[in-house]
């Protein structure tokens, strides 16, 4: 069996004196691991860092077996990744949700998803959105998809302002007033043909909403948590938006050029 993909690296770990098993997400065929002779080298340390975009080679006997990667690097923006606090934890954060994911489960959108980030991590507006739309793609993928088109009482389009802790549909202004307590707020940059970029507090209620529903339907049924890596990112890029907005004055930045 052999196959050779573009993939973005998302860690390592020891495997023998010199060589390490290492977990790519793969554009074609989603999370996938493999083993790399002499991967601790000195000569592969750089490329083997989290972040970085490759070029693999799999080569195993049989399919399920656990098999070799020869890698070739494209984009070795690590270095780069290492420099904030929010890009540090971002890469950690993505590839914690991308483990949720069945191995070899082709995820396409994702990979995409993950190349575009991975380059506006220090872009904080920017990285916050796009990693919101990720969760918000990786929780539809296992099937918990959020409806935010229409009011789910109502069935306008128009005004929607809260989303249904029970259903994960959006809600209209009026119709969620009398239960305002208990709703989650629908930010406006998730809103359908919304231009405005996030402020810190649309994103700080988009984290909530995110992280409300893989708590309830992935974390909680699995028994596990989302670690640090998450809250991380969401501070690090909460008060870097904040400090940027004090310093400029300007209340929100330009928008995302993509989405999930």
């Amino acid at each position: 069996m052999q196959w050779t993909d573009e993939a973005i690296l998302l860690g390592v770990r020891r495997h023998g004196e010199t060589s390490v098993i290492a977990e790519m997400m793969t554009r074609e065929r989603g999370r996938h691991l493999g083993m790399v002779r002499s991967g601790r080298s000195r000569a592969m340390q750089p490329v083997l860092q989290p972040g970085n975009r490759l070029e693999v080679t799999w080569r195993a006997r049989l399919d399920e077996h656990l098999g070799e990667y020869r890698i070739e690097p494209l984009m070795l923006r690590a270095g780069r990744l290492m420099e904030s606090a929010t890009a540090v934890y971002g890469v950690q954060a993505l590839g914690g949700l991308l483990r949720l994911l069945p191995e070899r489960d082709p995820h396409p959108h994702l990979y995409q998803t993950l190349d575009i980030i991975l380059d506006h991590l220090d872009e904080p507006a920017m990285a916050g959105e796009l990693f919101v739309r990720f969760e918000l793609a990786v929780l539809n993928d296992l099937g918990f998809g959020l409806d935010l088109e229409e009011c789910a009482a109502t069935g306008t389009r128009e005004d929607l302002a809260y989303v249904s802790p029970k259903s994960g549909r959006a809600v209209s202004r009026t119709a969620g007033q009398p239960y305002a307590d208990r709703m989650l707020t629908l930010p406006d940059f998730l809103k359908s043909g919304a231009s405005r970029a996030a402020d810190a507090e649309m994103l700080a209620a988009a984290f909530r909403l995110t992280g409300f529903f893989l708590e309830r339907h992935v974390y909680e049924p699995r028994g596990i948590n989302a670690g640090t890596a998450r809250e991380g990112f969401c501070q690090a890029a909460l008060k870097t938006l904040r400090s940027a907005v004090e310093e400029t004055g300007v209340g929100a930045l330009a928008a995302p050029s993509s989405s999930a």
